[in-house]
């Protein structure tokens, strides 16, 4: 049944075996301290450590204050920091976090970040009797495209890209991503991500190429060299391309139950094996940095571990660049906070990410470099790493041509490499003659995917989750139906766009376009692989068309396999579109043909990850005892190889109930595990809001204090506090508040606390629908245990006040979230 057609190269296993990696070398009990006899070599090009930079640092060195190198080797995060701050601070790097921005505008102008990186600069290099003029590092998470940026290339996820097996397309991937970094001021990317996902429940998953690291390896260095160039000897980067950052450096994909910032309980065979393969081909083509994971190798976070750092990736693997931690990471070694943590830099980390906490972690720091706790020589080989990245990236020669050619963003040759990314990463896993649609055709879009450039951008788009996001926002973009469109236009069919699949005139074919709304880290992490588990309101609509006689294309839009058999059942055609970016035309490629219902574009892309048979199957990997996935690693249909689909089973298994931990009222309910308690002076009704019933209208009436609760068992928000979530409630004031408004968040009888939101309230105008979010921060700092939330909404008052609601969720910071 299966088209499978593996990528074209030995297996990794077998390589393995064949040299000095036998599996009889390898110690059989699990340990955190790795033998680095062990592990593949590598080395960095001689060209990262010509003599010319070598001379250069030395006498730089020579010339710094302990001060300044204890700031080289601290990067601040852009939100947190200020061009002022450099000025008193030599910090070495300054970040663009996911939910950072100029001015703290996700959706700032591109003019606006030149001017924002040229302020941080000029502050660092400004001539002073009492220090040198050393170039911060302006790094950001260009993780598909520049994605950071308004108007940017936005290309397919790579596990989008991984289905592509295409190495020489990932090299001019990096070259345009690099390009449209330095025009907009950027120096680092935190990429290429050579990740080895194992289990798709990781929220994280679609950052990750394959489950097989045959594809990552071959990944590693074409990305390395389309970021930045082939290094040469006395030389810096051309001006178009920019420095990179390889991670995250270990295991991140192995965790136990794929749960972000976990611990990969494997052995060291294991770890070397399937997640180290990356780095070899990264390091020999010269990466720059090396990012090393939040997560933890049996217990031990890597951040911590100097056998990881020190002794496997400087030492056997031979890098000569530096090390980078993840954001305040270093506060989760044992021993350590976020403004205190030797541990880490006697590990062998360079520069430390502080997002927040660079301030505490600079006086810390020199406190413990003067008294001998972190040694003066390991600070020195740290910030000569440091600065020697910074020689290669040109920092120091300030010359940068393309900054400012703001036309690069988006420039028409850099779509077509993503337009054609997109093509060979689309997955054809059933069809039963319905594509390619003609061109001639009628044919209905539709799915609340469609025409939604942000859900096929998916996360990491101009914020961190990728929500909140409009097609306005994409300039540059197209959306999946826009794309379609345009070429059934062109062979004289005709599109219809609609939603819910109301058509006005019946068409020849329903394109219905679905799939996972955007996320990024921990708020991805799911314990089932069942596809709208409860709540089949995808599947009903494909059903509804088929059953008015129309044949349907379902496009899914995913940042992993997940169980759909009852959707890939119900459609004539099922196409796994991943998360395609900016390029919707690219999809329209390969599904619309020629007028004749000729092909344009074949369907080149095959699983890098396989697809489950059973919504509790997890994990599920090539080369696995038992591997019985319901569409194998390697699998893919297309138009020169068709192969027909049986029916599938719909039995999803034994699936535990997933724990619903940030929707507290949605639709008109209040969905498991929480229930919607009203209490004391107050009554609640039902009223349309868009739809029957959808919401809700609070009325406390002033006779004495009346709360809005929602209740239920205990949950653990403290990955969803450090993360930055808030507390969001879509709401329309219809009277406004007579005395004041709390909003509590409760762990027990003692823990819990509360905010005061009057002022949010009391402000909106009457009868005006708006949203509000209250940071979870908030709550914490007033000494809410956010590790056993029993309620998390609260909202109470005494006097006078008509509150209308439609939804209470958790929702990530935009810059819009606020501690009132």
């Amino acid at each position: 049944m299966a088209a499978y057609r593996p990528f074209a190269q030995a297996s990794v296993l077998a390589l393995l075996m064949a040299g000095s990696l036998g599996a009889a070398a390898f110690a059989q009990t699990p340990s955190a301290v790795a033998n680095p006899e062990l592990w593949p070599k590598a080395a960095s090009p001689s060209a990262i450590t010509d003599a010319r930079t070598e001379a250069f640092i030395t006498d730089l060195m020579s010339r710094m204050s302990l001060e300044e190198k204890v700031g080289q080797t601290i990067q601040g995060d852009g939100g947190s920091i200020t061009p002022d701050d450099l000025r008193k601070y030599p910090l070495g790097s300054v970040l663009v976090g996911g939910n950072s921005a100029p001015d703290g505008n996700d959706r700032a102008t591109p003019q606006r970040w030149v001017e924002w990186t040229r302020d941080f600069r000029a502050a660092a290099l400004e001539k002073r009797a009492d220090r040198q003029s050393i170039p911060i590092i302006f790094g950001v998470d260009a993780v598909h495209g520049h994605n950071n940026v308004v108007g940017a290339t936005l290309f397919p996820h790579n596990i989008g890209l991984g289905a592509a097996r295409d190495p020489d397309l990932i090299r001019r991937i990096g070259e345009v991503t690099a390009l449209e970094m330095a025009a907009s001021g950027a120096d680092w990317t935190f990429g290429p991500t050579v990740a080895v996902p194992r289990d798709e429940r990781w929220g994280r998953a679609y950052e990750g190429y394959a489950e097989d690291p045959e594809v990552v390896k071959a990944y590693a260095g074409p990305m390395t060299l389309g970021l930045q160039g082939a290094l040469k000897a006395g030389q810096r980067l051309e001006a178009d391309r920019v420095v990179g950052s390889a991670k995250h450096f270990l295991a991140d994909g192995g965790t136990e139950g794929g749960k972000d910032q976990g611990d990969a309980l494997i052995s060291e065979q294991d770890l070397i094996r399937l997640h180290a393969q990356g780095y070899p081909p990264a390091i020999d083509a010269g990466i720059l940095t090396v990012m090393v994971s939040f997560s933890s190798w049996n217990g031990v976070k890597i951040t911590g571990n100097k056998s990881l750092q020190t002794d496997v990736l400087k030492g056997k693997m031979g890098f000569e660049g530096f090390v980078v931690g993840d954001w305040n990471a270093h506060g989760q070694v044992t021993g350590c906070t976020n403004t205190n943590c030797p541990q880490a830099y006697i590990a062998g980390m360079d520069m430390i990410m502080a997002p927040d906490s660079w301030k505490g972690l600079f006086d810390n720091t020199l406190i413990q470099v003067k008294d001998g706790t972190i040694p003066m020589a390991r600070l020195d080989d740290a910030v000569r790493r440091i600065l020697r990245v910074k020689v290669k990236a040109g920092l120091f020669e300030n010359k940068r041509p393309l900054e400012g050619k703001l036309e690069l963003l988006g420039a028409p040759e850099h779509r077509a490499v993503a337009r054609e990314a997109v093509r060979k990463s689309l997955v054809l896993l059933k069809n039963q003659g319905v594509l390619p649609i003609k061109s001639s055709a009628r044919v209905l879009v539709t799915g609340d995917g469609a025409d939604d450039i942000g859900k096929q951008a998916g996360g990491w788009t101009l914020t961190w989750q990728g929500t909140g996001n409009k097609n306005s926002d994409f300039p540059n973009g197209q959306s999946i139906y826009a794309g379609i469109a345009e070429a059934v236009k062109a062979g004289g069919g005709q599109a219809e766009l609609a939603k819910d699949g109301a058509f006005k005139d019946k068409p020849d074919v329903a394109v219905v376009v679905f799939g996972e709304n955007p996320y990024a880290e921990f708020q991805g992490d799911i314990t089932s692989l069942e596809y709208q588990p409860g709540d089949k309101s995808d599947l009903a609509l494909i059903k509804k068309l088929k059953a008015q006689g129309i044949p349907v294309v379902a496009v899914f839009l995913s940042g992993r396999p997940l169980w759909t058999n009852p959707e890939i059942n119900a459609a004539d055609a099922f196409v796994a579109a991943w998360l395609p970016g900016s390029e919707g035309g690219g999809v329209a490629d390969v599904l619309v043909g020629d007028k004749a219902g000729k092909p344009r574009h074949d369907f080149k892309g095959t699983l890098s990850f396989s697809w489950p048979k059973y919504a509790n199957q997890v994990p599920l990997n090539h080369g696995d005892a038992n591997y019985d996935p319901q569409f194998a690693y390697g699998y893919g249909l297309s138009y020169a190889e068709p192969a027909q689909v049986a029916q599938l089973s719909e039995d999803p298994g034994m699936v535990s109930a997933a724990v619903n931990v940030d929707r507290y009222f949605v639709a008109g309910r209040a969905p498991a595990p929480w229930t919607l308690n009203v209490g004391g002076a107050l009554s609640v009704k039902p009223i349309d809001a868009g739809a029957q019933e959808n919401a809700r209208l609070a009325e406390w009436s002033g006779e004495g204090a009346g709360s809005l609760n929602v209740i239920g068992q205990p949950v653990d928000l403290s990955r969803q506090t450090t993360g930055d979530m808030a507390v969001a409630i879509r709401y329309r004031v219809d009277a406004a508040p007579q005395k004041p408004v709390t909003l509590a968040i409760g762990c027990g009888e003692s823990c819990g606390a509360e905010v005061d939101v009057t002022s949010t309230f009391s402000s909106a105008k009457i009868g005006e629908w708006r949203t509000a979010k209250i940071k979870l921060s908030c709550f914490m700092a007033k000494g809410a245990n956010m590790e056993h939330v029993s309620s998390p909404f609260a909202l109470s008052t005494t006097g006078r006040f008509a509150l209308a609601f439609t939804d209470i969720r958790l929702a990530s910071n935009e810059g819009d979230a606020v501690c009132p």
